[in-house]
């Protein structure tokens, strides 16, 4: 509760704190001066946090392929379940780093949702997207050449698509601007 009270605390009066000022009794290592300003957001935190959320999508997504493969579904089924696990995991990478920072459950959920949702929508619809244009990637077998390169391509695409993206909510002080204030 003392972290959520510093939380809403640090909502309600952020710009009197310039991020992590010393006496705040939350001293989590801030010092590499990661502001909500645009002059701040570099492509190097950009391309941390699209890697961040393209392993939470990764992760899902194949998981869901296999899922979906092994128990005989079409293509639309496992496209959809894909998909639900790739929000889930990417979700859980970022509720996992900040619970681990201190935040309560609630408020990290409430942080991985500000932070991840265009984040992960925008890397599903390119990562999908391309999946679909590439020929035979639909039904290609997992143990398929095409299966593994379509997907690696798509993936590649959507890292390039959705870099941009966050470093664009990185430099409004939103986006995974959110988490790096919980991070070491």
């Amino acid at each position: 509760m003392q972290h959520e009270a510093h939380a809403d605390h640090h909502a309600h009066h952020g710009g009197q704190h310039e991020g992590h000022g010393p006496g705040n009794g939350h001293d989590h290592g801030h010092d590499h001066g990661h502001g909500q300003t645009p002059a701040k957001a570099s492509w190097s935190m950009a391309v941390k946090a699209t890697l961040h959320c393209l392993t939470g999508c990764a992760i899902g997504e194949v998981l869901g392929m296999i899922i979906g493969t092994s128990l005989g579904w079409g293509n639309a089924p496992t496209m959809v379940l894909a998909i639900v696990l790739a929000f889930l995991f990417g979700y859980s990478l970022t509720l996992w780093s900040v619970v681990r920072a201190g935040l309560s459950l609630k408020a990290a959920i409430g942080v991985a949702l500000a932070a991840d949702t265009l984040s992960i929508t925008v890397m599903e619809l390119v990562d999908n997207g391309v999946l679909l244009l590439v020929p035979g990637a639909m039904d290609a077998h997992l143990s398929d050449a095409l299966f593994w390169g379509a997907l690696a391509f798509a993936f590649l695409v959507a890292f390039l698509v959705t870099t941009p993206v966050n470093k664009w909510l990185i430099g409004r002080g939103k986006g995974h601007a959110v988490v790096h204030q919980y991070h070491h």
